[in-house]
């Protein structure tokens, strides 16, 4: 539920807990409390323009930050030697979670594919680059594919051709080549 909640925020922007339970199929107080406990976290924020029952929550920036499973837990970017022992395990069950997350995701785009115009089914898709690095390379790739990601966030406001978009990106090294 909490990382429903986080990627309901994340893509869709602040909402209510209202709001949010009938987007998820929940109830209020359910997802009111699972809020709290997201807002303990550092992951959910009250962004103060709402009150009572109508506090509007948002993903705090750093949960919003791409590369990092949007939880600020740094589980793709490294980092987990920082994590206590229950933490680092959070941290797996959310990566395994934000996976299951994707595959849905990319079964729905493949479902609904036909609805859309030519552009954004020539645009839109799975596809996987292999590429030959260093550690530092590596490294450098993806921070420059992080700046580009970070420039085109807002470039489209405004204009009501524009369609939210998200990228998953996932750098995986592959075993080690036959003999």
């Amino acid at each position: 539920m909490r990382s429903r909640l986080l990627a309901e925020l994340r893509v869709h922007g602040g909402a209510t807990a209202t709001e949010l339970a009938a987007a998820l199929d929940s109830n209020t107080g359910a997802t009111s409390y699972h809020l709290r406990r997201l807002e303990e976290a550092g992951l959910v924020q009250d962004t103060g323009t709402g009150t009572g029952r109508r506090r509007v929550w948002s993903a705090v920036p750093d949960a919003d930050r791409p590369g990092v499973l949007g939880v600020g837990l740094g589980v793709a970017g490294g980092g987990d030697d920082d994590l206590d022992e229950e933490d680092a395990r959070a941290a797996d069950w959310l990566a395994m979670d934000y996976l299951a997350h994707f595959g849905e995701r990319a079964e729905a785009w493949l479902r609904d594919r036909p609805d859309w115009e030519d552009t954004w089914q020539q645009a839109c898709g799975l596809e996987d680059h292999t590429v030959q690095v260093t550690g530092e390379q590596l490294t450098a790739m993806r921070a420059e594919l992080l700046e580009v990601l970070e420039r085109y966030r807002r470039v489209g406001q405004g204009n009501p051709q524009a369609r939210r978009v998200v990228v998953y990106t996932c750098a995986l090294p592959l075993p080690a080549s036959r003999p």
